[in-house]
């Protein structure tokens, strides 16, 4: 099978580093997917402002982050902006890294819904999902998107440039699956990719993805988010 990423060992020139953003004020717990309007919570807020300060810091040490850009949706536009101010940076509206499409947008999700014969239909491949927006589209879009920014980031900063898109949880772990070369179907419990976690692909001078690495600059405030799904 071939890969969109070839793991090669050789000297990283760039770095891409998808940002999931932080918790949303979301009190009838629906699954917001691209429903507008959806703000940062009090916490996101502060989850946002962490990650600045992560970047700032890796920034102050050395790091040449010269570009952003972030999904059009109101809860990645506001994580990015603190990233923005502590960078100097603009923000860049990536329309390929927005949240996947779900039948369920704007529900409230529970056991009890799903049982209800009407949704039956779309409960009929997991492995697509035939709920929304297949794995395999999502990969592929945001691998797109990682590729343009890769480039972008050597244009503008040169030899280890990195650069920074803010995202959504599924398209990121989708994507990381897709370059770990994984199968994409997979528990939804079980992504590895909490609230303003950053999963870093760096990249060898021809392109190729030397290795994944993952971190969480936010975590000492996840205790007690929201683990609504749709984010």
């Amino acid at each position: 099978m071939t890969l969109p990423f070839e793991k090669l060992v050789d000297m990283p020139q760039a770095t891409v580093h998808l940002l999931r953003h932080g918790e949303v004020h979301n009190p009838d717990a629906v699954l917001y997917g691209r429903l507008p309007e959806f703000h940062l919570s009090e916490l996101g807020r502060q989850m946002a402002l962490a990650l600045a300060e992560h970047f700032h810091n890796r920034a102050a040490q050395g790091a040449n982050i010269v570009h952003l850009a972030a999904s059009p949706l109101t809860r990645a536009q506001e994580t990015a902006q603190p990233i923005a101010d502590a960078l100097d940076l603009d923000i860049i509206t990536e329309s390929r890294i927005i949240e996947a499409v779900n039948y369920f947008e704007g529900l409230h999700v529970s056991k009890a819904e799903l049982l209800r014969p009407k949704h039956w239909p779309m409960l009929r491949n997991p492995f697509r999902p035939s709920w929304g927006e297949p794995y395999k589209q999502q990969a592929a879009r945001v691998i797109a998107a990682v590729q343009d920014a890769r480039l972008r980031a050597i244009a503008l900063g040169g030899a280890d440039a990195e650069a920074i898109l803010v995202s959504h949880q599924l398209p990121i772990w989708a994507t990381r699956l897709s370059a770990e070369g994984k199968p994409l179907w997979h528990d939804p419990r079980k992504r590895e990719c909490t609230l303003t976690s950053v999963t870093s692909l760096v990249f060898d001078d021809g392109g190729n993805l030397v290795r994944v690495e993952y971190s969480e600059p936010a975590a000492a405030l996840l205790p007690g988010a929201s683990s609504t799904p749709g984010a």
